[in-house]
């Protein structure tokens, strides 16, 4: 743990500390909301430790609380998880292999991996993997279980601007990658797709449409490297065209 620590420096380390201070207040907002709502005191909680996704959470809680189907609640949750596909394919060399990657897929969330894709060397996106994982793992639970224990006093987490920090902190975290004009491009088409498909859609579909935003991240990135391997080409031609020439000419 200490090599961690170490491998991360002291900036990367309190970024995730901060992101699990975070994440634990939603975390209490979380589980002040499932108690208010009259769901058995048990349920944020052990949802906490064996989903670890908030967003899924959330929705499980909020579609059961209204009256729905644990069935629909459960497969609106696999709606929402389902952007772990590209997370997963982002970070394959991260989440190592054999029982470490079972373990690893389990601490995958949007923090950890936006952790990980923010470090320069592979040795640092692994040790600021599991560091957030494992923080997260911790707080997320743990700060439901507090949640449960003053929801009674606190029916109205909302008010508090509770709900507001973690989208916040996600925003920060994104923020430097969005110097890059091409994520930009995407980042941009993706939130305007996803704003304009939120009145059509279920809760957390979205989220998923907005993925579309990364069509525009590869067609820019295909046309930058045809323009760079252009110059060469035209250059291989010539010379080509320039041997033909003199074999004829012999």
């Amino acid at each position: 743990m200490r090599s961690i620590w170490r491998t991360l420096g002291r900036d990367t380390a309190a970024g995730i500390a901060a992101v699990c201070l975070a994440v634990g207040v939603i975390g209490v907002s979380y589980g002040a909301t499932a108690v208010t709502t009259g769901l058995p005191p048990w349920l944020p909680i052990v949802l906490g430790v064996v989903v670890l996704a908030g967003g899924a959470e959330f929705l499980f809680i909020g579609i059961v609380a209204a009256g729905g189907s644990p069935i629909a609640a459960v497969l609106a949750g696999l709606v929402v998880n389902a952007r772990h596909l590209p997370y997963g394919l982002s970070v394959p060399d991260v989440v190592g292999s054999g029982w470490r990657r079972l373990l690893g897929v389990h601490l995958m969330n949007d923090e950890s991996v936006a952790m990980a894709l923010a470090q320069p060397d592979i040795e640092r996106k692994r040790a600021a993997y599991w560091a957030c994982g494992f923080g997260v793992l911790l707080a997320w639970p743990g700060g439901a279980a507090v949640g449960v224990l003053i929801g009674t006093f606190v029916p109205d987490t909302a008010a508090f601007g509770l709900d507001a920090v973690f989208p916040a902190v996600l925003l920060a975290l994104i923020v430097p990658a969005l110097r890059e004009k091409a994520t930009l491009r995407a980042a941009l088409v993706g939130a305007a797709v996803a704003v304009a498909s939120a009145p059509f859609l279920p809760a957390g579909m979205p989220v998923l449409v907005a993925l579309s935003g990364l069509l525009v991240a590869g067609r820019g990135s295909d046309q930058r490297m045809g323009d760079a391997a252009g110059p060469e080409s035209s250059e291989l031609v010539s010379k080509s065209d320039r041997t033909t020439c003199e074999s004829g000419a012999e």
